[in-house]
């Protein structure tokens, strides 16, 4: 039987833009429940300013916290040098260094030239231990708030500056906005995996604001991309769409693959209800399909004639 892995991005992109500050020993509680749905490699939150973002102020904590949950692959976000030294010394054993295809975007995060992150990337790589798993986020790979659609030829050019850091290194195009289409997801998929033969794993970090996330999936997977993001819940949000719903829901990816006949690990029965409760999180944006259809009841289909 196929199958994919999905990565679960909520505690991470799910909870950041959430003002309420969510305690910590909830996020701990969602984490445990998470894995107990089959969930095994989950992002449970970043290194970064507590100012720029005090939803992941307890990031360390919560790191130390689930170091003995049997089965968990804990991986951390990281945008710089200094975040992801920090990151490892604090015990991560997974990171994820993001930067921005885009220059208006990736000042705009960190206040660099994606070139100048790209040197970031290097000089972490040769200060952290070499079994330390390393995943490349590159941010708006499809699109911009600032610059709008993003040509193919940029997000090559960068990953030819990044690719020779660490070949082995899990690639990851990720749909910032939410504007992806299934013909962009294709075009650019095709173009990267025929150019960097090298890269083993290709992964796509999908936003849904514009209701397209499950299809970008499902784009992606027939172009043979067999790692994906989700949030429980479809919690996440859009800074530039007000009112928008963010990453596609982890609910709706497994259900269409379960539909689909693909193994995702993912017990949908055990999904469900966490996803039911991390939706209702106070100052939280859910999203999604499947959590609704599943709950309401009315799961058969009846013909109108």
């Amino acid at each position: 039987m196929p199958s994919v892995e999905i990565v679960e991005v909520g505690p991470r992109d799910g909870y950041q833009g959430i003002g309420p500050f969510i305690p910590t020993e909830t996020k701990i509680e969602f984490l445990r429940r998470l894995v107990d749905a089959g969930l095994k490699r989950i992002e449970i939150g970043s290194f970064v300013s507590p100012k720029a973002l005090p939803q992941m102020r307890d990031t360390p904590e919560i790191l130390a916290a689930v170091a003995a949950v049997p089965g968990l692959k804990a991986q951390i976000l990281v945008p710089s040098e200094k975040w992801g030294r920090q990151a490892v010394e604090a015990g991560a054993k997974a990171l994820v260094f993001v930067l921005s295809v885009s220059e208006a975007h990736n000042r705009n995060n960190v206040r660099r030239h994606p070139l100048e992150s790209a040197a970031e990337y290097g000089r972490l790589l040769e200060a952290i231990p070499s079994d330390v798993f390393i995943r490349l986020d590159l941010a708006t790979s499809f699109d911009c708030p600032f610059e709008g659609r993003i040509p193919e030829e940029k997000v090559i050019a960068l990953l030819e500056v990044l690719v020779p850091l660490r070949p082995d290194a899990e690639v990851c195009l990720c749909d910032t906005t939410g504007r992806a289409d299934p013909s962009h997801v294709q075009s650019l998929f095709a173009a990267c995996m025929e150019r960097f033969p090298e890269v083993r794993t290709w992964a796509l970090h999908p936003h849904d604001t514009y209701g397209l996330g499950l299809a970008n999936v499902h784009t992606a997977y027939r172009e043979g991309v067999r790692v994906f993001d989700a949030a429980f819940g479809g919690l996440g949000g859009c800074p530039f769409a007000p009112g928008a719903t963010g990453n596609v829901a982890t609910e709706d990816v497994v259900w269409m693959f379960d539909r689909m006949g693909v193994a995702t690990g993912i017990d949908i029965a055990k999904l469900v209800p966490v996803a039911v409760d991390g939706a209702a999180i106070p100052g939280g944006t859910p999203g999604g399909r499947v959590r609704a259809a599943l709950t309401s009841g009315q799961n058969a289909c009846v013909a109108v004639t």
